[in-house]
């Protein structure tokens, strides 16, 4: 999708995130796998989220620490988008997967079926990146909702070493497997 004109997004901080006009993005922060039961980043009360997500992910980089404030700025984006805390925890676990794919060997096929087109079933790759997921979000969602992205971001942390095998060491993801 291309965007045609500026568009932003100003955090609870005043930072403004800025999406310029002629920025291509693709909603791929969270894994096409995972659009089945989260959604695509092209509809819905997120879709602005995605665009200002997408183009700040790009300028991290390989800058984890850049990619985390992009993570949170997601959360914050979906909440004054009209999410729920519910749904905007869901959304953020989503992008916060994407961000680690890389680094989780077992999600690597399913990542790579993302440019392969059409088609009628997803792979067991896909299917196995699904349950991840869903026991990340089992794990997040337990103590209940929380509208801290810090908060949101510790459980995420937590998951993911208990799920995926990551852990953070100074903003960066490496895997313990």
């Amino acid at each position: 999708m291309k965007v045609l004109r500026e568009f932003f997004f100003s955090d609870p901080s005043s930072k403004k995130w800025s999406a310029p006009a002629g920025s291509v993005v693709d909603g791929a922060s969270i894994p096409r796998a995972l659009w089945t039961i989260i959604g695509s980043p092209y509809t819905g009360d997120y879709r602005r989220a995605s665009v200002v997500h997408d183009v700040a992910c790009l300028e991290a980089g390989n800058d984890k620490k850049k990619r985390r404030a992009a993570d949170r700025m997601f959360f914050h984006a979906c909440r004054a988008g009209g999410c729920s805390i519910w749904q905007s925890m869901i959304l953020y676990l989503g992008v916060r997967i994407g961000a680690a794919a890389a680094n989780v060997p077992s999600w690597h096929a399913a990542i790579a079926t993302e440019t392969t087109g059409p088609r009628i079933r997803r792979t067991d790759d896909e299917l196995r990146l699904e349950r991840d997921f869903q026991a990340i979000a089992d794990r997040v969602l337990a103590p209940g909702e929380t509208d801290e992205p810090e908060e949101l971001e510790r459980r995420a942390d937590e998951a993911l070493l208990a799920v995926a095998g990551l852990r953070s060491i100074g903003g960066a993801k490496r895997p313990r497997r």
